[in-house]
């Protein structure tokens, strides 16, 4: 394996005008971890551009949401029994708002590396939305916190705690309920919280074990010729469905089961990671008649568990779990690069001004710029690492650790 090197950093000087100010949904604006305009720091420490650092209540590893002056986060206790909602300012981090919305007299058991609050909240700009799984969704308005609705109705096993997260569509919130006892998935109304269609998986999971049946993931919606479609991994299969009302459109077959990453897209095709013990990437084209056909390639090394893979350009890159970083074609899937940068993953990088954040569970963050080789550019460290992925607030990172949340900036 070829060794890396720091690299020189070059500022470009340009607008950032259109700096990404909210930050509505869990890998941003976009879905897919890329962030448009932000000039983002590249050197931090502890003592060194730190905006400001507030002591978390709680635990969670939902990735903090951002509208207008706040952020917004889920959090839990460690026994699940008390499910809370956080909001602090963007400008000082103070705690404006701690709420706790749900009693669960007897959580199921949670794995160590998950929390009772880690799926992501989403925002329309006038409403927040949350989630905890099986134990409840609710919306909140995004001034005033006040609860607007709630639902404690759609259930599921997960056996391992949740993690799918919310996503929004045309005035409808969808999400994932795939548990070991059923696996469907689900669009509520977000006016009044209402069910305006729920699909069942189709694929056949009874000669499967439950833990085979199990998936964490989160959907992406994507433009096509043909209208928008919504890529859903899930257990032992990928699926495509109309966003508009749950419709089936096609789904490939896989073995895979317990899937985190979410899916990312370019040139018609579709990234989707299987599963969580041996983690395969597959490319899917996604639009026109797709069957088991129309995989185009698989890459089965290094894949990663949880965090979501992103492209860059012509790349796609993804870092595994236990701190390999890989850069492969989106064509072909061909190899171009790995290197051991160290650590344990579970949060999913960002993208700007072509360079890529992959942020570690021990504190480091290592920032490479995707080329031929894995070109270091800077490598720094806080006091604890990340299980939630990211949030951006113009120039700003967001970071949530197990303890605080950080605005680092300059």
């Amino acid at each position: 394996m070829k060794q890396f090197c720091l690299v020189p950093i070059v500022l470009a000087l340009t607008s950032v005008a259109h700096a990404t100010e909210a930050w509505p949904e869990f890998r941003g604006p976009t879905g897919d971890g890329h962030v448009q305009g932000s000039r983002l720091p590249t050197k931090w420490s502890e003592t060194e551009n730190v905006l400001w650092k507030s002591k978390l209540p709680g635990r969670g590893w939902s990735t903090p949401v951002i509208v207008g002056e706040r952020i917004w986060m889920t959090s839990a206790t460690d026994d699940g029994h008390e499910l809370t909602v956080l909001s602090v300012s963007r400008k000082t981090g103070a705690i404006l708002q701690q709420q706790k919305l749900f009693d669960v007299d007897a959580p199921e058991p949670r794995n160590k590396m998950n929390s009772y609050a880690s799926p992501s909240p989403v925002t329309d700009g006038e409403h927040v939305y949350v989630y905890y799984g099986t134990y409840g969704i609710a919306c909140l308005d995004a001034e005033t916190g006040q609860v607007v609705w709630s639902r404690r109705d759609v259930n599921l096993d997960h056996q391992e705690g949740p993690g799918s997260s919310l996503i929004l569509h045309q005035g409808r919130l969808i999400f994932h309920c795939d548990g070991r006892d059923v696996q469907f998935l689900t669009a509520l109304e977000c006016k009044t919280g209402k069910t305006a269609w729920q699909t069942k998986r189709s694929l056949d999971l009874s000669g499967v074990g439950d833990y085979s049946r199990k998936a964490f993931t989160t959907p992406l919606i994507v433009k096509t010729d043909e209208g928008e479609r919504m890529i859903s991994p899930a257990a032992q299969g990928c699926y495509c469905y109309d966003p508009l009302n749950g419709r089936e459109l096609w789904r490939v077959s896989y073995s895979g089961f317990s899937a985190v990453p979410r899916p990312v897209v370019s040139n018609g095709l579709a990234f989707v990671v299987d599963g969580f013990a041996k983690p395969k990437i597959y490319a899917i084209r996604y639009e026109g008649d797709v069957t088991d056909l129309h995989v185009e390639w698989v890459y089965s090394q290094n894949g990663p568990s949880t965090p979501s893979p992103i492209v860059v350009e012509d790349r796609l890159l993804f870092v595994s779990d236990n701190g390999i970083l890989s850069s492969i074609s989106v064509e072909t899937g061909e190899l171009h690069w790995k290197e051991r940068i160290g650590g344990n993953f579970s949060a999913s990088p960002i993208a700007s001004n072509g360079l890529v954040y992959v942020f570690d569970r021990e504190g480091k963050t290592t920032i490479v710029r995707p080329s031929d080789s894995a070109e270091v550019v800077a490598v720094n460290e806080l006091d604890e690492g990340l299980m939630a992925s990211p949030a951006v607030s113009g120039n700003a990172l967001v970071l949530r650790t197990p303890s605080y949340l950080y605005c680092i900036g300059k």
